[in-house]
């Protein structure tokens, strides 16, 4: 365990990805796994400007983009099986799936929800059968929505009605959805409502399928599976509190709570540098230990251990990112992390990686003149929300 919290704390910039012309906030990132050993890998980032941006895993090159959402978008995650079949959820009420092999800007299916449906949250079932989005409260209603995912790759253009909803078990935005990373049919969901529901979509109907209901006691903002067999849930709230819970305990006496703790910046107080915000969690198989992403409003970003003793700073990671860091990938092959922020910046960190000097200064003087443009962007975009 001390050589991985050596290892994670010893993550150096080893690539930046050159500012877009039209800078934006990176919100999301996943990683495709690769088909073969030695094949190309892809980096799918998600943007404040309602597109998807796709780069190479390993020289951060951009390849294409998709634009023209019409609403604001709410993650990607890759298919598990084929790895260039990326998914993407949007506002007005549809999820949509790209081949990021091919040119065109259609995809290649589309995933409708009814007609209120405001999706804010989606994953995929890691045997890349089921899609499932959770929506805003609309009225009084929240929907967690499910699809049959099959064929996606070869009916081209076609689109899926749902296959049915679940709309018993939270009564406000469903903003976090996490399936089981291994058993395809259990899946996580975290509301503002402060619960978080594990269910088993096996079951019939949602009653018997809701297995377990944990209380944050504040609005999840981030959630995910931990522990050996993945059999703990942890999830972080808007105002940085962290919950951590073993369901293995679900039919014994012992008490199923790990750790609560209710301000995470109070906890973990690094010196000088201090602790802004969580981004969200990883957890390490090797080590079989959890460490929570967290950062500073000027771009620094803290490794977090956890234990049921407590949370401790492992490591900073300076040097990268001038603003919020805001989206995070981890890739357990190569013990890299990919990070996305409020800088426009998407940075590849890599154990005692050396960046080049020449390309540093560059990039540098970009992301100060990307910053500027960013801030302009953003209220811009606060007073069309408005």
């Amino acid at each position: 365990v001390e050589k991985v919290e050596e290892q994670l704390a010893g993550l150096r910039i080893a690539r930046r990805c050159v500012p877009s012309e039209e800078p934006a906030y990176l919100l999301d990132i996943d990683t495709s796994t690769a088909a073969q050993p030695g094949s190309s890998r892809f980096v799918a980032v998600s943007c404040s400007n309602k597109s998807i941006r796709v780069y190479d895993r390993e020289t951060l090159h951009f390849l294409r983009e998709y634009s023209g959402h019409p609403g604001i978008l709410s993650g990607v995650r890759f298919a598990h099986v084929c790895d260039s079949v990326v998914f993407s959820a949007c506002s007005e009420g549809t999820v949509k799936c790209w081949d990021v092999r091919s040119a065109t800007q259609k995809p290649v299916q589309v995933f409708s929800g009814y007609p209120s449906n405001v999706f804010i949250s989606f994953d995929v079932s890691c045997s890349d059968l089921i899609v499932c989005a959770g929506t805003e409260k609309v009225d009084k209603d929240t929907f967690l929505v499910f699809w049959d995912a099959r064929g996606i790759t070869d009916c081209a253009s076609t689109t899926k009605e749902p296959l049915g909803v679940y709309s018993e078990s939270h009564n406000d935005d469903i903003t976090k959805i996490c399936f089981h990373p291994i058993q395809p049919n259990l899946v996580v969901s975290g509301s503002t409502d402060g619960l978080v529901n594990v269910f088993d979509i096996n079951k019939d109907n949602e009653d018997d399928a809701l297995i377990s209901t944990c209380n944050s006691d504040s609005s999840v903002s981030s959630l995910g599976w931990s522990g050996e067999d993945y059999k703990q849930v942890y999830c972080m709230t808007h105002d940085e509190g962290f919950c951590w819970w073993d369901m293995a305990q679900l039919d014994t006496e012992e008490p199923i709570t790990l750790l609560h703790v209710l301000d995470v910046r109070e906890s973990v107080c690094a010196e000088n540098h201090g602790l802004h915000y969580l981004v969200g969690g990883l957890y390490h198989e090797k080590a079989g230990k959890l460490f929570l992403i967290g950062g500073t409003s000027t771009g620094n970003i803290h490794v977090i251990s956890c234990s049921s003793d407590g949370l401790s700073l492992v490591g900073t990671l300076c040097g990268g990112h001038s603003a919020t860091v805001r989206s995070f990938c981890w890739s357990p092959t190569d013990e890299s992390l990919l990070t996305g922020g409020e800088d426009a910046q998407l940075l590849l960190w890599k154990p005692g990686a050396v960046e080049r000097s020449l390309t540093k200064k560059a990039s540098l003087k970009v992301s100060s003149s990307v910053q500027k443009r960013v801030r302009v962007h953003n209220t811009s975009l606060k007073s069309r929300k408005k």
